[in-house]
C-alpha cells in the first residue's frame, strides 16, 4: 500500500503539470491574437477605442473593399475565432479540469494504479470542441453580415447604428435572461458537475468536456457577439469580455455581474436604436 505522503506529492505533480500545460495553451493562444491570428493583419492595427464604442463607423473606402470568402480565408477566419475563445474560455476552465485532474488522479492511487495526464488532456479537447463549433457558426455569421454591408469586410466591425444597437440589445438580453443564469449556476459550480456528470475513462473525460463546454457555451456566446459591435480584432473587447467571463464564473457576485452588465448593455443599444431611427 502506498503512503499517503506520497500520494499526495504525486497529486500535487500532476496538478502543477495540468496548471502548465493549461498556462502554456493561454499564453500561446494570446501570442497567437497579438501576433494577428494568421489574418495578414496586425491586431494593434485593428484595436481602436473610438470603434470599440461604436463612435467609429465609417472607414476609408480602401478598407471597405469586400473580401473574397476563398476555402484558405474561410479557415482562417475559423481558426482566428477558435484561437480567441481558446484563450478568452480556457482560464475561466481551468478550475474545473484542474479538479478533474485531481479526482482522476485520486481515483488511480486509491486503486493502486495510475491513470495518467490522458484524461485531462481529452477533457480540455472536449471543451474546446465545443468552442470550435461556435467559432465555426461565428465565422459564418460574419460572412453574412459582411454580404449584409453591415459588417466591415477589413476593420470587422459594425458600420450602422441598427446593427450595433441590435447586437447591443440581443448580448444584453441574453445576459438578463433564464438560460444564461441557469448556464452560469452550472459554470460556478464544478464539484456538482463532476458529481452529478462524471464518466469513466478517457472518452468518457471527453464527453465530460464537451458536456462542460455546452453548458458554457450556453453561458457566454451571447456576449461574444458583441464582438460584431465593436471589431472582432479589437482588443478591448477581447480583453474585456475575457474578464467578464473570468469574474462571472469564478467570483461570488458572478450572478451579479452578468445582471449588471446585461441592464446597461440593455441601455446601450437602445440608445444606438434610437439614433437610427431618429
Amino acid at each position: 500500500m502506498r503512503d499517503p505522503n506520497v500520494i499526495e506529492k504525486m497529486l500535487r505533480h500532476d496538478r502543477a503539470i495540468v496548471l502548465a500545460v493549461l498556462a502554456a495553451v493561454i499564453a500561446a493562444s494570446w501570442a497567437f491574437i497579438l501576433t494577428g491570428m494568421g489574418t495578414g493583419m496586425s491586431t494593434f492595427a485593428m484595436t481602436s477605442l473610438p470603434m470599440a464604442l461604436g463612435l467609429a463607423r465609417q472607414v476609408p473606402d480602401a478598407m471597405a473593399m469586400p473580401v473574397h470568402w476563398t476555402l484558405q480565408h474561410t479557415l482562417v477566419m475559423f481558426f482566428m475565432w477558435w484561437g480567441m475563445m481558446i484563450a478568452m474560455m480556457l482560464p475561466s476552465a481551468t478550475p474545473v479540469i484542474l479538479l478533474h485532474a485531481k479526482v482522476v488522479r485520486g481515483a488511480g492511487a486509491g486503486t493502486g494504479g495510475n491513470r495518467g495526464l490522458a484524461p485531462s488532456a481529452m477533457f480540455t479537447a472536449g471543451y474546446l470542441l465545443a468552442w470550435g463549433s461556435f467559432s465555426a457558426i461565428a465565422a459564418m455569421l460574419q460572412w453574412r453580415f459582411e454580404r449584409m454591408g453591415v459588417l466591415s469586410p477589413m476593420m470587422m466591425n459594425g458600420t450602422s447604428n441598427l446593427f450595433a444597437g441590435s447586437i447591443l440589445l440581443f448580448a444584453g438580453a441574453y445576459q438578463l435572461s433564464p438560460l444564461k443564469q441557469a448556464c452560469l449556476r452550472h459554470c460556478q459550480g464544478p464539484i456538482q458537475f463532476l458529481s452529478r456528470h462524471w464518466r469513466p475513462g478517457t472518452l468518457g473525460a471527453m464527453r465530460m468536456g464537451l458536456h462542460h463546454g455546452a453548458y458554457c457555451l450556453g453561458c457566454c456566446w451571447g456576449i461574444m457577439l458583441i464582438l460584431f459591435f465593436g471589431g472582432i480584432m479589437n482588443l478591448y473587447w477581447i480583453a474585456a469580455l475575457a474578464l467578464l467571463v473570468l469574474l462571472e464564473k469564478i467570483s461570488s457576485a458572478g450572478r451579479t455581474f452578468s445582471l449588471v452588465t446585461g441592464g446597461l448593455l440593455v441601455v446601450w443599444g437602445l440608445s444606438f436604436l434610437y439614433r437610427a431611427i431618429a
